[in-house]
């Protein structure tokens, strides 16, 4: 993964538990707490580390680290510079996820060894969708709730989410309903 998933993992860190827990998390990941550069490409394993880590510094299941980090992600992307990317995917949550892998493509003009996951959004008669998340890496699924609800911050919108019942290995389905404002 680029660097620049691991500063965001450390940007939550910091804004939400403290300079000191970063330090404890790198500590028990094995990890040099001065930063990542945001092009340079780590090994995945890395990036599963800093979250284990996290996991156990912070008394929190690995989901919920992976849930708080896909919320926090839409949040620190628009500020790094990608905001007029994602404007132009959508103005809305089902435009922009029907916009999410022409989004990657673009930002794999500039990040040549991107390997972004796949989504498809499906429409459902009854105005729920089901949304098809296909990646090589394993257990990130936490992340992608948690990217969903962000977003749907973004858009000013309420949202339910449910993860489906497992499909093949790498394929994810989760089913997406607009809810009552503050339910």
């Amino acid at each position: 993964m680029y660097g620049l998933v691991n500063r965001a993992v450390e940007g939550l860190v910091r804004s939400r538990f403290g300079d000191a827990a970063w330090t404890t998390i790198c500590e028990r990941a094995g990890i040099d707490p001065g930063g990542f550069v945001a092009m340079d490409v780590y090994d995945d394993a890395v990036t599963y580390r800093l979250v284990d880590a996290a996991s156990k510094t912070l008394d929190l299941p690995p989901e919920a680290v992976l849930e708080a980090f896909g919320e926090y992600w839409t949040i620190y992307t628009i500020e790094e510079g990608y905001g007029d990317l994602v404007s132009m995917m959508g103005s809305t949550l089902n435009e922009f996820l029907d916009n999410l892998d022409k989004m990657h493509e673009r930002i794999g003009d500039a990040m040549p060894e991107l390997v972004p996951p796949s989504f498809r959004r499906e429409a459902l008669g009854d105005g729920s969708s089901i949304l098809h998340y296909y990646s090589k890496r394993e257990g990130l699924a936490p992340m992608v709730i948690g990217l969903i609800k962000g977003l749907a911050r973004r858009f000013d919108e309420t949202i339910e989410i449910e993860l489906l019942e497992d499909q093949a290995p790498g394929h994810k389905q989760f089913r997406l309903r607009e809810s009552a404002a503050g339910s």
